[in-house]
Order: C-alpha cells, then sequence, then structure tokens
C-alpha cells in the first residue's frame, strides 16, 4: 500500500467530492495507463498509485477512516466490505479507454448503416433540377419477421451475460466492460430464428428509389434519404441513403459557382469590323453585338444567363470571353487578298496593332536594362 497521502496522489482537496475525486482519477488514468505508455515503469507505478488511492477516496467508509486514522486505520479495518473497490475502477476505466477493448457500454444493435449513391447529371440536369430513378442493392428488413429476426417472437435471456448485456473482462490490473458479442448488448436471444433471415431481421434486396434533385446543385451537393440506408438488426431504426452529385465536363460551358464561363470563337475579320453574334445559353440563344476592332480576352455579360444557387441567392451571369482565331484551309485568292490587306500596313504598322507596339516598347526597355 502506497504511504503517500491519497488526496495528494488524485490532486484533490481532502473535502472535495465524490465526483471531483471520480473526475481526478479519470484524468489521471488517461495520463498514465500502461496502454498508452507501453515500457514505462514509472507511468505503470503512477496508476497502481491513483488507483489504489481511488479504492479509498470514493468509498465513504473507508475514507472516513483513512480521514481520521491515515494508513493506519485503513490497515486496521482491511476486513471491511469495499463499496467502491476495483469494480467501479474498471467501470471507469471502460468509459475511458472502451474503445480500445471494443465495447463500450450501448446496449443493444445499432442502427442500419447509412449508404452513399453517386449520381452523375449533365450541366443543364444540374441548373434545372431533374428526377431521378436509383437502383441499390442494400441490407432490408426482413418482411418474413418483420425485421426482429425471430420466427415466433419470442426471446431468451442471453446464456453469455445472464442478461446484463455487458461482460467484464479482466486485462492485466485493472477491468473494462464491453457489449457482451453473444446478444450484441441485448441481453436477450433469440429463441427461434427466422429461416429466412438466419436470425439477422436482414436481407439483400433490389430497391428503386425516385430522388428530386433540386435545381442549382452542384458536384459535391448531397441529398439525404432519411431512412433509405440500410435497415438495422432486430428491427431497430434504418440508416439513410446520402445521394452525392457530379456534374459532368461541358462541351461549351465552365461553372464557377453561380457563374458560367465560355469562350467564344471570333474570325479576325469579324472581331476588326463587327459583328453581331448568336451565342448559346442555358435556356436559348442569345444576341452579342460585337463592337469593331475587339480583342482577343475581351468579355462580354449576359446577366441572369449563369444558376441560381441551391442554397438560394441571385442568378449568376454568363461571361462570354472572345477567342480570335486565324483562318485556316485559305483559298488561292483568300491568301492574294490578305496580301494585299497586309502590304497596306507598310507605312506604320503599329499604329493598327496596339498590343504590338505596346509589346516590342517592352522589349527594347528589357535590352537597353540588360546591354547597359
Amino acid at each position: 500500500m502506497s504511504q503517500r497521502d491519497y488526496y495528494e496522489i488524485l490532486g484533490v482537496a481532502r473535502n472535495a467530492k465524490a465526483d471531483e475525486v471520480k473526475k481526478a482519477f479519470r484524468r489521471l488514468a488517461m495520463k498514465c495507463h500502461p496502454d498508452r505508455n507501453p515500457g514505462d515503469a514509472r507511468a505503470e507505478a503512477q496508476f497502481k498509485e491513483a488507483k489504489e488511492a481511488y479504492e479509498v477516496l470514493a468509498d465513504s467508509e473507508r475514507r472516513a477512516l483513512y480521514d481520521q486514522y491515515g494508513h493506519a486505520g485503513l490497515a486496521a479495518g482491511a476486513g471491511r466490505g469495499n463499496g467502491a473497490g476495483f469494480a467501479d475502477v474498471g467501470d471507469i476505466f471502460g468509459d475511458i479507454f472502451g474503445d480500445i477493448f471494443g465495447g463500450g457500454r450501448s446496449r443493444g444493435p445499432r442502427r442500419g448503416a447509412d449508404l452513399r449513391y453517386v449520381v452523375e447529371l449533365d450541366l443543364e440536369e444540374a441548373v434545372q433540377g431533374v428526377e431521378r430513378k436509383l437502383d441499390i442493392t442494400k441490407l432490408a428488413a426482413c418482411e418474413t419477421c418483420d425485421g426482429s429476426g425471430s420466427k415466433d417472437g419470442k426471446l431468451a435471456t442471453c446464456k453469455t451475460c445472464h442478461g446484463q448485456g455487458r461482460l467484464r473482462i479482466r486485462q492485466g490490473i485493472f477491468s473494462v466492460q464491453q457489449a457482451c458479442p453473444a446478444c450484441s448488448g441485448a441481453g436477450q436471444t433469440i429463441e427461434n430464428p427466422c429461416a429466412d433471415c438466419s436470425g439477422g431481421g436482414q436481407v439483400d434486396r433490389d430497391v428503386q428509389l425516385e430522388v428530386k434533385i433540386p435545381a442549382g446543385v452542384d458536384t459535391g451537393d448531397r441529398i439525404r434519404l432519411a431512412g433509405e440506408g440500410e435497415a438495422g438488426g432486430h428491427g431497430t431504426q434504418a440508416g439513410d441513403l446520402y445521394v452525392e452529385v457530379r456534374v459532368r465536363p461541358h462541351r461549351i460551358f465552365e461553372r464557377q459557382q453561380s457563374e458560367l464561363l465560355c469562350e467564344m470563337p471570333l474570325r479576325f475579320s469579324q472581331a476588326a469590323l463587327g459583328a453581331e453574334l448568336r451565342v448559346p445559353t442555358l435556356d436559348g440563344d442569345a444576341l452579342i453585338d460585337i463592337p469593331a476592332e475587339t480583342q482577343t480576352g475581351t468579355v462580354f455579360r449576359l446577366k441572369g444567363k449563369g444558376v441560381t444557387p441551391v442554397r438560394g441567392g441571385p442568378q449568376g451571369d454568363l461571361h462570354c470571353r472572345v477567342v480570335v482565331e486565324t483562318p485556316v484551309n485559305l483559298t488561292r485568292e483568300q491568301r492574294d487578298i490578305l496580301k494585299q490587306f497586309e502590304a497596306t500596313f507598310d507605312d506604320d504598322p503599329t499604329r493598327h496593332s496596339p498590343r504590338d507596339s505596346k509589346w516590342w516598347d517592352s522589349v527594347r526597355g528589357f535590352w537597353d536594362r540588360v546591354t547597359s
């Protein structure tokens, strides 16, 4: 038995209440437990010392003896019953480290598993909304036994845990509790299992569901269908089905939240002289008036031709970026015309090419800095 002061070991005042003593022990157990400090003899000794102190201070009779007579009083009263004792230490330890040893204290079967289903949409479907039918295979409640797993509805007390739903397991110097593996923590077992589901209450079933996908969804958005996941064991609550949206790449448009972007090719003659261009949108064509001398990279905005976000907010815009194309597959006549056209720039080519003149000014400045 440790001769150190038990209150000092746990770090509590002598008038500390029972819940303060319990919290102090939990804190030390988390810090010094051997499983968290493998091979550390000092940590193991601290844990044993803390456990000893808690066993005394958590028992009102033993604590009174200790408060009055110290360690000598405990030695004299060693034959008395121990109200808190090792069992309560095990309960606390099970609360802290239950996950390590595969069990908490939850009783009974858990709810069914959640399922994930990925649905791919075209951009138009995602923007406007659509209804889809989903064909899935999942664990569903057995219709023969209505998910109970029992042929006749009769249950018996579990012989492994004697109806407690938990088993106490010794792990070296401590004990933990975990859910009974025979009854999954329910405390009862099925006497006559259903033949169709072998007592599990669940069977594989092909199911077709309809889901309404709202307008404005985007890749990564999820739609929750409550209770459409897998059935829980023995009639417990079913899980949920999460329908995850993936939007396919579009040949014309790129989406950025509520905005749509596209590139608009122009012949250089259209860009130079100006033109009226018909462009597609998600709800029909629209006309854009291209002014003369339009350059590559110029963006025209069509207000309200974007996306209305699924979570609310104003409808976005469509942004059309001009890309001036170099003509290909020219005829002899077209080549001759272009040569005559190019010859007209010989007097002052930079006057007609603003970007070209700025670029050459930058080049000359660069060479002057390099050679100076």
